[in-house]
Order: structure tokens, then C-alpha cells, then sequence
């Protein structure tokens, strides 16, 4: 499966919300209202991923991931627990690129001879404007 197919799937049947009381500013709001917002989803137990998928995640979020093999994510900027829920799905998608983007392969380029030449006239141009500077005939 694709990472665009991957991004169509709806992953809310396997992820886990847990509110809780957030800090930070709010005044009496955050003292009485549970607005922070914990999405656990538990890699190793997906149904959506494959063997390859999963293994990328775990390679590549490994500081994220707790010894249970639950990928853990909190927000607790907005003050309505829609909103940050709303932010940690996103947050979820942006981890799921992330992880199963490969990047691609750098090939290695020899350098032209108009390369070469263009570099090693732009070095003699500021080593003779090193090499002039501070030299006054009194």
C-alpha cells in the first residue's frame, strides 16, 4: 500500500483518546476542564500497516515510542478538547509522512570543467580582496 492510500485510510478505529486536565494559561477554565488532548495508537498492533510500515515506524519515531509499542501524542494549546484533537490527528498524519517517506538516493556528480573553472575564479577573486585590504602607501 502506497503512502497516499495509506493517508486515505481512516485510522480512528485503532487510535485511543485520553483527556486530562492541561496547564498553562486559561485562568479558571484549565482548573475545571479537561481540554488536553493524548492520542495513543499502538504500532505494533495496527491492522492498517504492514510488516514494512511497521518497522519503519519504529525505526524512525523509536523516541517517541514507549517500551509497549504505543506511539504517544499530546496537545494542549487550545482550549476546547475538539480542537486538540483535532491538532493531534494532525500531528498524526504529519508523524505518519514523516516515518514512511523514503528519502531519495543522492547521486553522486562529478563536477564540470565550467564548475571547476567558476569555483577557482571566485576563490582567486576574494583571495585578492584578502590580500588588498589594510595595505596603505604613506
Amino acid at each position: 500500500m502506497t503512502l497516499l492510500e495509506l493517508l486515505k485510510q481512516d485510522f480512528s478505529p485503532e487510535f485511543q483518546f485520553q483527556a486530562s486536565r492541561s496547564g498553562g494559561a486559561g485562568g479558571q477554565n484549565v482548573n475545571k476542564v479537561s481540554t488536553k488532548m493524548e492520542l495513543r495508537f499502538h504500532v505494533t498492533n495496527s491492522q492498517l500497516l504492514d510488516d514494512e510500515q511497521k518497522r519503519l515506524f519504529q525505526t524512525k519515531l523509536k523516541n517517541q515510542i514507549n517500551s509497549e509499542g504505543e506511539l504517544i501524542i499530546v496537545s494542549q494549546e487550545e482550549r476546547t478538547q475538539l480542537r486538540n484533537k483535532n491538532i493531534v490527528i494532525k500531528k498524526f498524519r504529519e508523524l505518519l509522512i514523516k516515518a514512511l517517506t523514503i528519502p531519495k538516493k543522492r547521486v553522486k556528480v562529478t563536477p564540470t570543467v565550467a564548475m571547476i573553472a567558476e569555483r577557482l575564479k571566485d576563490k582567486k577573486k576574494v583571495s585578492e580582496k584578502k590580500a588588498n585590504r589594510g595595505k596603505f602607501d604613506y
